[in-house]
């Protein structure tokens, strides 16, 4: 077994013993423990009791953090001419139409979130076994296709986050930095967490949350107290 290092041993010596705590007690905890050279991001993980694998049990949505990630989003709009223009005045990082797809398929995929007018969805669906597997797929269920290009290129750029269970049922996704204040870090975990619980599916039977854990970039996780995370 490797050797743990100085501050390895410290973070996971302060978490020990310590489960089920309410989201203020584990962000406290998190933030008093990240202590490397760059600001770490908070991470939540969500084990849900789905299979996605059936699509009545799919979860997927999206979310506006109420407090933002943190985070700087490259966003990709696929559109032509005045629905080009209103993407690239919101702020868009790239918009193209034909050349863009030709950019990705060399893969040059220098974005972090893909957008698209409903008019671009024959050129886009050539991409999906690339920008698949990225779940950077332009999807209408997550405002990702749609002709009001301006809001959606808002959106990405202001803190919206989108989630999508994965094979075992695990959402994870990225709810803001260590250098946020810990009242803004517990108001983005419950938004987030209140997102999730609303796209509960149809398909969805026993114990839906069965497991929340909140961790920085490179620190050891901490079970969450569901009733508290949720507010219920």
């Amino acid at each position: 077994m490797a050797k743990l290092g100085k501050r390895t041993r410290s973070a996971r010596e302060a978490f020990a013993g310590k489960e089920n705590v309410t989201v203020e007690e584990a962000v406290s905890l998190i933030k008093s423990n990240a202590n490397v050279k760059f600001d770490e991001t908070v991470e939540i993980a969500m084990n849900l009791g789905v299979d996605p694998r059936h699509a009545d049990q799919m979860v997927r949505g999206v979310v506006g953090l109420p407090n933002g990630t943190g985070k700087t989003v490259r966003v990709a709009v696929f559109a032509r001419g005045p629905k080009a223009e209103e993407a690239q005045a919101a702020g868009a990082d790239i918009v193209g139409a034909e050349d863009l797809m030709e950019t990705i398929q060399n893969g040059e995929i220098n974005f972090d979130r893909c957008i698209a007018t409903p008019d671009m969805m024959p050129i886009v669906g050539r991409l999906g076994k690339i920008l698949g597997p990225r779940n950077l797929m332009p999807n209408p269920k997550v405002g990702t296709v749609t002709m009001d290009v301006k809001e959606a290129v808002e959106a990405a750029k202001g803190g919206q986050v989108q989630f999508k269970a994965e094979k075992a049922g695990v959402i994870h996704a990225g709810v803001g930095k260590v250098s946020f204040d810990e009242a803004k870090l517990a108001e983005n975990i419950r938004a987030f967490v209140d997102a999730v619980s609303k796209a509960k599916p149809a398909g969805a039977k026993g114990t839906y949350m069965k497991r929340v854990c909140l961790s920085s970039t490179m620190g050891p996780g901490i079970t969450v107290d569901i009733s508290n995370a949720t507010g219920n």
